[in-house]
């Protein structure tokens, strides 16, 4: 995970418009499926430093059917499907959306004829603004919701203002699994997007209060990453309280964006940084969120 991530940085870098991506070359993409625990597998990409698969995927698989967290880019569906096969499912009766970045809901039109489609309002009506009709969520929900099967409540809370304004982090009950979203990247600094309603403030305050609520044995589907434990998110909450305590500072001192860039951060963080969100874009992500609230006030 600190191998630099060009491909990430070429997906993320097309947002902004919809599910399009940056073109690579996605035939090398390869996915590969891990038990989590109970019902729950997680789908990744086995390369996603040199053939990017899109955000982790959270399947659950039972006599109920299939329920899936987040679907990837459209290029990579066949492989979603075949992967959800070799599980023993069949196509999913639902797709939960955890926000409305490209790399997570970039398959909904292709599970959509079969499934339905679930977020967060706000991720509806981002989906809707450049995307097909068939990749649009149609079942909403505001706070939370649940959905029952496969022997355990699956509960999806709405974490707000956080990586963007509709993020949800999805509770597998009975497994004892949460799918993150894009609340964590495991080992990289994080892309909070100001621009969709995203703060620095809200993502903090969403994962500490995760932290204050979920099982000390819980596992953790991240949004990017490898399977992560209660601890690693701890080490995540501890880099972004001590990275914008430092920036804070220099900011209430009167140091200018590009001399706090210039200085850097601690060097325990250092090797979190990578192609997408450098050093350099980590503050200046901290430093224009937290004069957006100056300016609000």
């Amino acid at each position: 995970m600190k191998k630099i991530y060009l491909a990430i940085f070429l997906a993320l870098a097309a947002i902004s418009v919809g599910f399009a991506v940056v073109q690579q070359d996605l035939s090398k993409v390869e996915l590969a499926t891990a038990k989590v625990a109970g019902t729950v597998y997680m789908v990744h990409g086995t390369d996603d430093a040199n053939a990017f698969s899109g955000g982790n995927i959270a399947v659950s698989v039972g006599d109920d059917g299939v329920l899936m967290v987040d679907s990837k880019m459209a290029p990579v569906t066949d492989k979603i499907k075949a992967a959800i096969q070799e599980l023993g499912g069949e196509a999913p009766k639902y797709i939960l959306n955890t926000h409305a970045h490209g790399d997570h809901v970039g398959g909904n039109s292709a599970f959509s004829k079969d499934g339905t489609v679930i977020s967060h309002t706000n991720v509806r009506k981002r989906v809707m603004g450049d995307n097909p009709e068939d990749a649009w969520p149609i079942l909403t929900f505001e706070n939370a919701i649940s959905i029952h099967m496969n022997g355990e409540e699956i509960h999806a809370l709405h974490a707000p203002n956080g990586h963007t304004d509709g993020d949800a982090i999805v509770y597998f009950k009975g497994s004892n699994v949460i799918h993150m979203g894009d609340h964590h990247f495991s080992g990289l600094l994080p892309f909070v997007d100001l621009d969709s309603g995203g703060s620095v403030q809200g993502y903090m305050a969403n994962i500490k209060k995760a932290l204050d609520e979920m099982p000390d044995d819980v596992k953790l589907i991240p949004g990017h990453g490898p399977l992560s434990t209660k601890a690693d998110l701890q080490t995540n909450y501890r880099m972004l309280q001590e990275t914008t305590s430092l920036v804070r500072q220099k900011m209430k001192a009167g140091t200018s964006l590009e001399d706090i860039k210039s200085e850097g951060l601690q060097d325990e963080w250092k090797s979190w940084s990578w192609s997408f969100i450098s050093t350099e874009k980590w503050i200046e992500t901290i430093y224009k969120s937290y004069s957006d609230e100056m300016t609000n006030k």
